[in-house]
């Protein structure tokens, strides 16, 4: 038997080397935020600095700065050496990276510790540059920076729980309040309260009683941070069984979280399937975490808890960007890069786009301008399964959309960019959809989603997407009869499959239909 000679490995194979890096965007230069926190240090490196950030790299290490600094007034000299091992790391990965601009951001343990200057000097030494340490009105602001370029016109109150310290602050759209911070982190809170759950409920509740912020939190958006709030959600999400692992803009009921949040500090959680993928020192701090947000939602009543994949270090990154820059939709600059990444052409994204917008309104389609926003979403992305097989371009292009690093955008929007994705792929019954993705749409956006499906696979059967053609197709209402009308140049198009899927595209809004 003969058998075929070994591909070339990548070391060796000088001939790919042209092809290295396709899978960044063109002239991307990394940026980096290291954050120096009072539970953990953080590396992220991203692709490049945009109104969407991607992270390529990103690792934390739970070094506890803050724990005993509220007792002894200093930084645990174990974990300081913890710490600057991480950095020595980070300094290492940046540089293999061709990070050049990185910034370093410091909180509640190195602003507050007795010895926290001769920390930041080490720090300073092994990073090469100065760390930023922030104030807690500062460490609020960024917090909310980071809501603010993730969430759409977020309406609420952003909370950041920490190690060292909780900021509270009103986002209301792009506008922010002063912010405050309160001595209710984790490391801390478990500090003063000798490790009782029963005393630290009585300190969170002394500390927020004369919160500012949580007076106008009734009825809004309760927008949470923080490593220790995220795990708690992740918690939940298992607890309940939800349907998509997306962290972002997780939404809970408030009365639904302040029995979790029970359950979680009498210990009844540790049955949970995802228990055994939260560190033991994380898992120790989740009462402490419970304890606070249960305070919080007695005290704010709050409409909703939304939770935020994006917090301090997004928000200083938000903040470098030009006011133009910040003004870009982030849902639809993050579709355009992936796009530009994965699509075979982008001109036919953009033509194609720009051609459902002129049918969808001479059809007059019912949509919200946020549902309108969605469809426009759902045409950049309409190419990106095509390396896939055929038989698993629908399942492939779900599962990368529904589970993608987008922002600006709710679990319910998700579902409906995946299952129109699906349904262009797979077929408008949804028979194979396997993923519960669309258990989180309702029936509106349901409909939508076969909606948008199925002008997706008419323009497919009409362009092939290839680019110049969508333009010169136009679409016209004749009392009921909706008309699609192919110039004499493309002629050559028209087929019985163009017609079929003209007619199933009209047909779901109640339009008899025809070729010309």
């Amino acid at each position: 038997m003969t058998h075929p000679a070994p591909l070339p490995t990548g070391s060796s194979d000088k001939s790919l080397t042209k092809y290295a890096n396709q899978g960044l965007i063109k002239g991307s230069n990394p940026v980096a935020v290291i954050d120096i926190g009072s539970n953990s240090v953080r590396l992220v490196m991203y692709e490049r600095l945009s109104r969407a950030p991607v992270p390529m790299y990103n690792e934390k290490v739970l070094c506890g700065l803050g724990k005993g600094v509220a007792v002894t007034g200093q930084l645990d000299e174990k974990a300081v050496t913890c710490a600057l091992k991480a950095l020595k790391r980070f300094r290492f990965l940046m540089e293999r990276a061709g990070v050049k601009r990185f910034f370093i951001l410091a909180t509640a343990a190195a602003r507050e510790a007795s010895n926290g200057p001769d920390f930041l000097e080490s720090v300073k030494e092994i990073c090469g540059q100065e760390a930023e340490v922030l104030s807690g009105e500062e460490e609020a602001r960024h917090s909310a920076l980071g809501i603010v370029s993730a969430m759409m016109d977020p309406q609420g109150v952003a909370g950041d729980l920490g190690g060292g310290s909780l900021e509270l602050i009103r986002v209301m759209g792009n506008e922010l309040g002063k912010g405050a911070t309160y001595p209710l982190g984790g490391l801390r809170l478990s500090d003063m309260a000798k490790g009782s759950i029963k005393q630290a409920r009585k300190i969170a509740r002394t500390e927020l009683e004369k919160s500012a912020e949580l007076n106008a939190l009734e009825g809004q958006n309760f927008y949470a941070v923080g490593g220790t709030w995220r795990a708690l959600a992740r918690l939940h999400m298992s607890f309940v069984g939800y349907p998509l692992e997306v962290m972002h803009h997780y939404e809970i009921d408030p009365e639904e979280m302040l029995e979790f949040c029970e359950q979680t500090m009498r210990g009844d959680i540790e049955d949970l399937d995802w228990i055994g993928s939260i560190s033991k020192a994380r898992r120790a701090l989740l009462p402490f975490g419970a304890a606070v947000l249960s305070e919080v939602i007695k005290r704010g009543k709050p409409k909703r808890i939304v939770m935020s994949a994006l917090g301090v270090r997004e928000g200083h990154l938000y903040g470098l960007l030009s006011e133009d820059e910040q003004k870009q939709d982030p849902l639809i600059a993050a579709c355009e890069e992936l796009c530009i990444l994965r699509s075979r052409s982008t001109d036919y994204a953009f033509e194609l786009a720009n051609w459902l917008d002129d049918i969808f309104s001479k059809l007059k389609v019912d949509e919200s301008a946020y549902e309108k926003r969605l469809r426009r979403a759902a045409c950049l992305l309409a190419d990106i399964g095509w390396r896939a097989h055929p038989d698993y371009r629908g399942t492939q292009s779900l599962n990368i959309i529904a589970h993608g690093t987008f922002i600006g955008i709710d679990h319910s929007g998700r579902a409906y960019l995946a299952m129109a994705n699906y349904f262009r792929h797979e077929g408008l019954s949804g028979n194979r959809m396997g993923l519960r993705v669309r258990e989180l749409a309702n029936t509106h956006f349901r409909s939508l989603a076969r909606l948008t499906g199925a002008a997706l696979r008419l323009s497919h059967v009409a362009a092939g997407e290839l680019p110049g053609i969508l333009p010169l197709m136009t679409v016209r209402l004749d009392d009921d009869v909706a008309v699609l009308e192919i110039p004499d140049e493309l002629a050559a198009l028209k087929s019985d499959k163009m017609e079929r899927r003209f007619m199933q595209f009209v047909r779901l809004l109640g339009f008899d239909g025809r070729v010309d």
